[in-house]
């Protein structure tokens, strides 16, 4: 898995380098195969003051990429936002591809016997 941490205005320091990876162990212990990852930390020159503070993830897995972005007076509050949206967008896809909760026709009881009984 290759992960890419960039910054946009910003200069991305070993603790929040730190921070970032840390995070991101959640969504790895839920989904192990993950490709590539890339998160894009911006700070944006907005007049108002509130969430100038951008946060955004690029997540490819195996047939599909998730886009996740979050904004944030703080960094490490916008980071934490981007990690709980990336984490249920990758359950989400996890239980899609797993489940699909319908069982094969083969595997479904035969209902042949009870509609023999049914026509005596």
């Amino acid at each position: 898995m290759n992960l890419t941490i960039s910054g946009h205005h910003l200069e991305v320091t070993p603790a929040i380098r730190e921070y970032v990876q840390t995070k991101l162990e959640r969504v790895k212990r839920h989904f192990d195969q993950v490709i590539d990852i890339a998160v894009i930390l911006t700070v944006d020159n907005l007049k108002e003051k509130e969430k100038r503070q951008k946060a955004e993830v690029n997540l490819r897995l195996s047939g599909k990429t998730v886009y996740v972005e979050s904004l944030a007076h703080d960094l490490y509050a916008a980071i934490d936002i981007l990690i709980d949206k990336l984490d249920r967008q990758v359950m989400k896809y996890k239980t899609k591809v797993q489940g699909h909760g319908k069982e094969a026709i083969k595997h479904l009881p035969d209902n042949s016997e009870e509609d023999a009984v049914v026509a005596v």
